[in-house]
């Protein structure tokens, strides 16, 4: 049952990211500002209280507003990646490293284990997820291993190295996201799934409004410049933002029947789509997004797809 439920979101999530990286490139410029904007904007889904009305404990409550500011501040380091460079290079490294982290947390926390043919679904999975969105270049493994080891961790500070933020960012988002990932898993565990996701968004939209106290996010997030951009670009955004609540409540539904790492590690699958996304509108709108696919790397992707393939197999 959670395995349909799960692709749907990340196909959907697949457009989702674009989308984001359209807007991050081309219209907010600012990770803290357009993370102001999807949180304040998760209000909208306390509609859904018409389905379950539900106030839980205090204790409860505590966690899933810290479930709400816990995916916030992932999604702030996710979107700080994601302007830095282009979507086919952040989902890879945050994919990769989002089912790792949940596997390792989900253990220690949840005392959840994996079969054999799980844990070999997650290695393929991930493995073609990486080559679908990593690029090709005229290194081997080890020496590129090497360069981004001395980017990581060399006497240079990040702020004069973007490679370095962008691994720094992208780890730290991917593991923000699974932390959240498995703390939703052990609310849902325990609280009904409706009332409890309402709270977790309350608490992102509460984590928003705390972005306000800093007086330089005061500054950024109501430049009468970014103000002016955000209202021209409302109903394109409104539209993004339903289609990317469908998808959170989709994953987190999943999430809540199946293994929290299994669930993450089918992040390969938007790759596949984001992929066929990304040809599409480059061709049609080189402006817009511009990717290039030829020989090797078209390759590549391919046997990445193949592998993603063999992964769903694997689950299956």
């Amino acid at each position: 049952m959670w395995l349909p439920i799960a692709i749907l979101g990340y196909v959907i999530n697949a457009g989702v990211y674009t989308a984001d990286k359209y807007f991050l490139s081309k219209k907010v410029h600012s990770s803290v500002t357009y993370a102001f904007y999807v949180g304040i904007w998760s209000i909208g889904n306390v509609v859904l209280f018409a389905f379950e009305w539900y106030v839980p404990a205090w204790s409860w409550l505590f966690i899933e507003f810290l479930a709400g500011w816990l995916f916030l501040w992932a999604t702030i380091a996710w979107y700080k990646a994601l302007h830095q460079s282009e979507a086919t290079k952040v989902v890879p490294i945050v994919g990769a490293f989002i089912p790792i982290f949940s596997l390792l947390l989900a253990y220690f926390f949840l005392g959840e284990t994996l079969t054999k043919d799980g844990f070999a679904a997650i290695l393929v999975l991930i493995a073609g997820g990486v080559l679908i969105s990593a690029k090709t270049r005229a290194e081997n493994v080890f020496q590129r291993s090497i360069k981004y080891l001395r980017l990581l961790f060399g006497s240079k500070h990040a702020e004069y190295n973007p490679t370095r933020r962008l691994i720094i960012n992208s780890l730290v988002a991917a593991f923000a996201f699974a932390a959240y990932y498995v703390l939703i898993k052990f609310i849902y565990l325990n609280e009904p799934f409706i009332g409890s996701y309402i709270w977790t968004r309350i608490g992102g939209f509460i984590g928003a409004l705390l972005l306000l106290a800093i007086p330089s996010n005061r500054q950024k997030i109501f430049s009468r410049k970014k103000e002016k951009e955000t209202l021209k670009s409302l109903p394109l955004f409104l539209s993004i933002r339903f289609l990317a609540v469908v998808a959170f409540i989709l994953i987190n539904y999943a999430i809540s029947l199946g293994n929290v790492a299994i669930i993450n590690s089918l992040q390969g699958i938007q790759y596949v789509f984001l992929l066929i996304i990304v040809l599409v509108l480059s061709e049609k709108y080189p402006r817009v997004i511009k990717e290039e696919m030829k020989g090797a790397v078209l390759f590549q992707k391919f046997m990445g797809a193949l592998m993603i393939g063999i992964g769903l197999f694997l689950l299956i």
